[in-house]
Order: structure tokens, then C-alpha cells, then sequence
């Protein structure tokens, strides 16, 4: 297989493949079964490229296990139960509050896993197009695009501001507090640029007549190739078995 024929799916196509994992997940209850996902979005990943191996690792370890581990002993030591099988203090944590623990934190790390796997093969222009092609109006792609953006912009920005602050002499690395105290005074700052930038898009949004009454074109397309028009399908007959398995056993 092509090593970019992640890649080069329709951002729609991997929109339903996210969806897909989601309402699998859902619709079957064991843990092991939503467990089992995290390796393929592994080997998905892989296929896609060693970058985007290593940063859809990266944010899994960085952001979700940390919420997986709170998640987990939160159901663990005060999911009610009956069945007391081991003791610590005064918390004690039941087969019940195992179990349920383990089904919480399988859908939340198949899902949130799907999740960052699909902004991690997507490009954010390529996906408010597509939901542009499928009807969504200019408006409501651009408010798309912008609530993406929004956090890694501001990343960008305040890590321009902190460069520019150790240029002037200021302390920024060290431990926790010193960096806390380098971070307050570049607040100012980021909250004037961001607002500045806004303005700034929405002149440059007016100057192209953005908010006319017209019909918008475009010159960037997107196209769908056989693959593109199959998984879909593909995707949703399995849903729909397994919906129907679930209603008959």
C-alpha cells in the first residue's frame, strides 16, 4: 500500500471513517472491543507517515492519558458496587466500578484516539471545503475554520511574543514558576494581536465580498476517487449490522 493513500483520501471519506469508529464503539458495549481500535488507528497512523505516527503518539501520551488515568480511578474507587475486591484506605473499588471504568475509558480513547488521528490527516483547508461542497454556507465554513485555527494560531503568536521576550532579557525557562511569571506579562499583548488579527481578516474577508448576496465559487476543488465513494458505503453497511445485531441478541 501507498504510503500516502491515507493521505490523499477525500477529507469527507476520513470525516466517515472517524464517525464510523465512533458509532462502533457505541453501539458495541465491550471494552475489549473498543480497546481493539486503538491499535488499528496505530496502524492507520503508520501508514499515513512517521510524522504523523509520531505526532498522534504524541498527543495521545501527552493530553488523553492523562485523562484515561483520572477517568478510570474516578470509576474505579466511586462507581457504586457491590462486589468489593481490593481496598486502600478508605477507598475501596468494586468489580462493578472496574468494569464500568474500563468501558468508559476504551470509548473515550477509541474515540478521542479517531479524533486526533482525523486532524492529524487532514488539512483544515481541505475539510471546511468539502463541508463547503456538501452545502455548508461560506459563513458557516469560515466560523469552522476559524474555531480550528484558533488555538494553534494563538500557540504561534504567544510563542512569538515569549522569543521576543528573551531577546529583551526576560527569564523564560527554568521551573514552573518562573515560567508562569514570564507567561502573565505576554498576555497583553497576545490578547491585542489576536484581536488585531480578527479585525484584520475581516476587512480582508470584505474587500473580496465576502458577505455579498452572490453565489460563492472557488478555485480549489477536491475530488472523490473510486475508493472514496466505496468506503463510505462500506462504513455504513457494517453500522447498520451491527445495529441490527445488537437489536436481535
Amino acid at each position: 500500500m501507498n504510503q500516502n493513500f491515507i493521505l490523499k483520501l477525500h477529507p469527507m471519506t476520513k470525516l466517515y471513517f472517524t464517525l464510523f469508529v465512533t458509532l462502533a464503539v457505541l453501539i458495541i458495549p465491550s471494552y475489549l472491543f473498543a480497546f481493539s481500535w486503538f491499535p488499528v488507528l496505530m496502524i492507520v497512523a503508520l501508514l499515513a507517515g512517521s510524522r504523523v505516527f509520531k505526532e498522534f503518539i504524541g498527543i495521545i501520551l501527552n493530553a488523553l492519558l492523562f485523562l484515561l488515568i483520572l477517568v478510570f480511578l474516578m470509576q474505579l474507587f466511586f462507581y457504586p458496587g457491590e462486589t468489593v475486591i481490593g481496598e486502600w484506605g478508605i477507598f475501596k473499588w468494586t468489580t462493578e466500578g472496574l468494569q464500568y471504568g474500563l468501558i468508559l475509558t476504551s470509548k473515550i480513547l477509541a474515540i478521542g484516539s479517531a479524533f486526533i488521528l482525523f486532524f492529524r490527516i487532514t488539512d483544515v483547508k481541505d475539510f471546511v471545503k468539502s463541508l463547503e461542497d456538501i452545502g455548508l454556507p461560506p459563513m458557516g465554513a469560515y466560523i469552522v475554520m476559524s474555531t480550528l485555527q484558533i488555538i494553534p494560531e494563538m500557540k504561534r503568536q504567544a510563542h512569538t511574543i515569549m522569543e521576543a521576550q528573551k531577546t529583551r532579557g526576560v527569564e523564560t525557562e527554568g521551573s514552573m514558576l518562573v515560567r508562569a511569571k514570564a507567561f502573565i506579562p505576554t498576555l497583553t499583548p497576545l490578547i491585542l494581536s489576536s484581536i488585531a488579527s480578527t479585525e484584520e481578516r475581516a476587512i480582508t474577508l470584505e474587500s473580496r465580498a465576502f458577505s455579498a448576496p452572490v453565489k460563492k465559487t472557488s478555485l480549489y476543488k477536491l475530488s472523490k476517487s473510486t475508493t472514496d465513494r466505496i468506503l463510505p458505503l462500506f462504513f455504513l453497511l457494517i453500522i447498520v449490522s451491527l445495529i441490527v445485531w445488537r437489536v436481535l441478541s
